[in-house]
């Protein structure tokens, strides 16, 4: 239970994705003007990467090495990825269309956000179980949420500020994100 904790707390701080790793960056600017296209891409990127995750470790161990075809993983990800996509996009826009509009063209930018790619295949990369992939994949997604979320709500703060001209905008956005990271890299004494 203690290696699970250790885990979780890993990939939500310790190694975030994008603060700690750079991964995800396209969404994590490209959402992050509006804290609740941002809460929502967070959860529909969760949804994604922790199921992705958990069937491409299925795919990985089930069928791909019992065949001997393990060296396409990466393509079964990828299409693996892809579907799942495909699957939460078509649920979105029949549950909340307006959400859908929302989050425009980054709902299905969510296949090439490498975060996801890089989740399941660093899971692969380090052996682990099919429990300790969805707990990794779990935590490497509320990571990316929360500093989503945080990040967006620091952009909400940063319209209403006095900012020099010079910084407005991607400048003084950029700035904060370096800042954001800073701030987590305090946790990399944790667990260790």
């Amino acid at each position: 239970m203690q290696e699970l904790a250790l885990i979780l707390v890993g990939a939500l701080l310790v190694n975030n994705f994008v603060l700690a790793q750079f991964l995800g960056l396209c969404p994590f600017i490209g959402v992050s003007g509006n804290y609740d296209t941002a809460v929502s891409m967070g959860f529909a990127t969760t949804f994604v990467l922790t199921l992705s995750a958990c069937l491409s470790h299925v795919s990985y161990h089930y069928v791909l090495v019992p065949l001997g075809l393990g060296y396409l993983n990466i393509i079964t990800f990828v299409v693996i990825i892809a579907s799942v996509v495909q699957f939460t996009e078509l649920f979105v826009r029949s549950v909340s269309p307006l959400l859908h509009q929302a989050l425009g063209i980054y709902l299905p930018l969510i296949t090439t956000n490498c975060a996801v790619l890089g989740v399941a295949l660093l899971a692969l990369g380090q052996g682990l179980t099919f429990l300790q992939t969805m707990v990794y994949a779990i935590g490497a997604a509320l990571g990316f949420t929360a500093v989503l979320v945080v990040f967006a709500a620091m952009r909400e703060r940063l319209e209403h500020a006095d900012v020099p001209a010079a910084f407005q905008g991607a400048p003084i956005a950029l700035v904060s994100a370096g800042i954001l990271s800073l701030a987590f890299l305090g946790f990399a004494g944790l667990g260790g």
